[in-house]
């Protein structure tokens, strides 16, 4: 597998890098509001959109890592997009995993399989930078795919969005954000 893949294949998914003509997909995902409930800044502006998309596809290219749409392959509909990015936690150069997907499309397996192929693809191809789920006090589904993946609660933190839980691979030491 390349250091930038196109698409990676799981069972049920396809998760492809995301790119201009998934502008419309991404409005429709992040304006729900029952797609970040547990995000307290709001939905975003199709333009705030539009900027977010942009800044996704720079970060593959200037990154190296970066968000994929998550796409059903048997109907090609985007169900959301999640990937990793880098972030700094405690002075440790880390990526972060995050996702959002479709309320309706929740409950039937598709985050941790998206999940896992992507903490896959960066052990595999930046194994010197660990993974780390950074989580909402109170998103307990995301809290669950982080203990299906093997992720544990290692430390709590505040960011500029607020209080977050922090979740790695057990056997890490723990950290805050």
């Amino acid at each position: 597998m390349t250091s930038n893949p196109e698409e990676i294949r799981t069972e049920r998914l396809v998760l492809r890098r995301v790119g201009p003509g998934d502008l419309r997909a991404a409005i429709a995902v992040l304006s729900d509001p029952e797609t970040s409930h547990h995000d307290q800044s709001g939905k975003p502006s199709a333009a705030e959109t539009a900027d977010l998309l942009a800044r996704w596809r720079a970060h593959w290219v200037h990154e190296g890592v970066g968000y994929w749409a998550v796409v059903l392959p048997e109907t090609g509909e985007v169900i959301g997009f999640g990937g990793l990015h880098h972030h700094e936690l405690d002075g440790e150069r880390t990526l972060n995993l995050s996702y959002r997907l479709r309320p309706r499309h929740r409950g039937r397996g598709y985050a941790p399989e998206m999940a896992r192929a992507a903490v896959e693809w960066a052990r595999r191809e930046r194994p010197h930078r660990p993974v780390v789920i950074i989580t909402d006090p109170g998103d307990k589904p995301s809290q669950r795919v982080a203990e299906k993946l093997g992720f544990a609660h290692v430390g709590a933190g505040v960011t500029a969005e607020g209080p977050v839980l922090v979740h790695r691979r057990q056997g890490v030491v723990a950290m805050t954000a």
